[in-house]
């Protein structure tokens, strides 16, 4: 996994020594912890009380003649948010203040990092002036204001029209970076009026069609002129932190989006293809207490004593049936458990807190062959991973039950039967007889959970 660091302590490590305000021996075991635990020199310092977060930006502040501002009070001007996108704040721990002319003042936890600077210099066209801000309060703020500004935009549902129609849109003739967000907003829109989790974006000879899945079944909803389609996927993936400038590499990314006042994520993939590139999105919804989605309460309890054991909780259902919604659902329940729970995903739908929540980077190296040599060292008690993606790893897995782990993943099935054939096959010989619960999902109103008694009837 990429190292975390912070250039600007880097640099500045042994000028701390020099004046007084840490020892050698402390910043060179500092350094060593950093590294060890994969994070910054900062934090370890701030951690082990070798000195206060405060003195140590009073430090900053005066070796690099850059000002520091505390955020803790601090309103930002919010029409800057659409310059940073929220991964691009998160990753560099960097938030826009406010911009005169064409200078946008930043607060940044490493106001060195030029390769963030030139990045935001890059899609900003903007002058940057950093100052510098402690990093906790950069990430509060950052958590703070992109959840109530999302970078697409806000999507309004009430009183909105049955017949809401996001083609109406296309009848814009201003070709700006504006009308090609609220041309992504609008079918963003249309997508949660009808109900839709999945939608694609195709090339088609004049243009770039539209289409919604409804169950097994794709319905094209209209289509993108050609003379838009450059623009509309520029900032499609811009706003998913994708690369906009490559087209021949598949790519996964993150969308955030607001309806109602509530943020949703979806997971957007562009796949290239001999006609151009196939974008795929998906949306989430925030999760709920399992009382709030339908189920019972000895359903309740059956899945809380179940998930108390070593044994493999399987959420069941078809494509779209909302067996995401339900694992966070559940890992909403257990994260005040005192427990150490961890998962491996492609993309983290929603930040869940007291959840170690990773997601797979395969652009660093980071797959699931390394997820699974590295995870058993963080001693988790339970795992969520998304998928059973290979034999290698439905053994890896399975086996974990054996060192007392609690495991949580999804199975894809139509009915129980179809769930019996599949776990017959031999691949799943292992795993099978490891499975204490089974959450199936039939429909949005119809769930059904299994605890070990049960399974002696429909498990064979």
């Amino acid at each position: 996994m990429e190292t975390v660091t912070n250039k600007t302590l880097e640099k500045l490590k042994y000028d701390l020594v020099r004046d007084g305000l840490v020892s050698y021996e402390d910043i060179e075991k500092a350094h060593e912890l950093a590294i060890s635990q994969n994070v910054n020199i900062g934090q370890i310092l701030i951690k082990s009380n070798l000195i206060t977060e405060e003195v140590l930006l009073k430090f900053l502040e005066s070796k690099l003649h850059i000002p520091y501002v505390d955020l803790k009070d601090y309103t930002l001007d919010t029409r800057c948010l659409s310059y940073i996108n929220f991964n691009d704040a998160q990753k560099y721990k960097i938030i826009p203040l406010f911009k005169i002319e064409n200078v946008l003042t930043v607060a940044m936890a490493d106001p060195l990092d030029l390769f963030a600077i030139d990045k935001i210099v890059e899609k900003t066209g903007c002058e940057i002036d950093p100052v510098i801000s402690a990093e906790t309060l950069v990430l509060k703020k950052i958590e703070e204001y992109y959840n109530s500004d999302s970078s697409v935009g806000e999507i309004n549902l009430e009183n909105s029209e049955v017949k809401f129609d996001w083609r109406e849109e296309l009848h814009n003739d201003v070709l700006s970076d504006e009308h090609t967000q609220i041309l992504i907003r609008a079918i963003l829109k249309q997508a949660i009026i009808n109900n839709v989790h999945e939608m694609f974006f195709e090339h088609v000879p004049n243009g770039l069609s539209v289409n919604f899945r409804y169950g097994t079944e794709i319905v094209n909803t209209g289509q993108i002129p050609s003379v838009l389609v450059v623009a509309f996927i520029s900032k499609l993936k811009t706003l998913s932190a994708l690369d906009a400038n490559v087209c021949e590499l598949p790519q996964l990314g993150k969308l955030v989006f607001k309806v109602d006042d509530i943020l949703l994520t979806a997971s957007i993939s562009a796949f290239p293809t001999i006609n151009g590139e196939r974008i795929s999105l998906k949306i989430y919804k925030p999760p709920k207490r399992l009382s709030e989605i339908g189920f019972t309460e000895t359903q309740i309890n059956t899945i809380l004593t179940e998930t108390e054991r070593p044994g493999i909780t399987l959420v069941c259902g078809s494509n779209l049936s909302g067996k995401t919604h339900i694992v966070y659902s559940i890992l909403l329940e257990l994260a005040n458990s005192k427990k150490n729970i961890m998962t491996i995903e492609s993309i983290a739908k929603y930040n869940l807190a007291n959840v170690n929540q990773c997601e797979l980077n395969e652009n660093i190296g980071f797959d699931i062959d390394k997820a699974m040599r590295f995870i058993e060292f963080q001693s988790p008690d339970l795992i969520y991973f998304e998928g059973i993606t290979s034999k290698n790893a439905l053994d890896y897995f399975s086996s974990l039950v054996f060192k007392n782990k609690v495991l949580i993943t999804e199975f894809l099935a139509d009915n129980m039967a179809d769930l019996n054939k599949k776990l017959s096959y031999n691949d799943f010989e292992m795993f099978r007889p490891l499975i204490t619960t089974i959450i199936f999902v039939h429909g949005k109103n119809k769930i059904e959970v299994f605890d070990r008694q049960d399974l002696k009837k429909f498990i064979r």
